[in-house]
């Protein structure tokens, strides 16, 4: 057998499963972008910011608290949504090749986290809208999940798409005023716990009990 692992296991690097699971990851994720566009254009044929003022977070206010589900589809314009279509596609595809219930429940733990924080720790003048958050939540689950996995690849995915957008990075501290720095630390943070919570567990393989190929020896 190929230390890659059997041909119908997705968890393991280099297999045909895994291939194909990322290939269906690739295409589902691919197919949200639109769903994203769609509301964004929704938004400025009402008026520009009109869904970001109903669906947006509005921090320590409880008109704002909605915004911690919503959020994340709403963007402050095109710019905005292009800024983070493509790191979405990358770190949600490889989020999602792990196994679609687990990223599920990662990804409604990212939103909560980051969400919710930034309602209670975010500027009360301000309406948080964008999706960076979750995208911080990705990758910082990738990462995580290279360390209490054990999966290098997942490391290493991870690694990658931090040295292509190394400039993003910095938008986890106070830099921009206009960027919310929480959301992307919390969102960060959200997807460490996320691993750590929906981490698969490794199979310790059971001791044979005979030999099936015992070695003959004469008496």
């Amino acid at each position: 057998m190929s230390y890659l692992g059997s041909a119908g296991d997705a968890s393991k690097f280099g297999t045909e499963a895994f291939f194909a699971a990322i290939g269906r990851a690739f295409v589902a994720m691919c197919a949200v972008i639109p769903v994203l566009f769609l509301i964004e254009a929704i938004d400025i044929g009402l008026g520009a910011g009109t869904l970001d003022l109903a669906g947006g977070i509005i921090p320590h206010r409880m008109d704002g608290l909605d915004g911690i589900i919503f959020s994340p589809f709403l963007h402050a314009g095109w710019d905005h949504l292009y800024g983070n279509s493509v790191p979405l596609i990358l770190v949600g595809t490889f989020a999602l090749a792990g196994g679609t219930r687990r990223f599920l429940c990662s990804t409604l733990v990212i939103i909560l986290v980051s969400g919710i924080g930034v309602w209670i720790v975010g500027d009360p003048n301000s309406v948080v809208v964008g999706a960076s958050g979750v995208v911080f939540g990705y990758l910082g689950l990738l990462f995580a999940r290279g360390f209490v996995e054990r999966s290098w690849w997942n490391l290493g995915v991870a690694g990658f798409i931090g040295l292509l957008y190394w400039y993003q990075i910095y938008n986890i501290l106070p830099t921009n005023e206009a960027i919310s720095w929480q959301g992307h630390l919390l969102g960060l943070l959200g997807g460490v716990i996320a691993a750590i919570a929906f981490r698969r567990k490794r199979v310790r393989p059971v001791p044979a009990l005979y030999d099936p190929n015992p070695t003959l020896t004469d008496l």
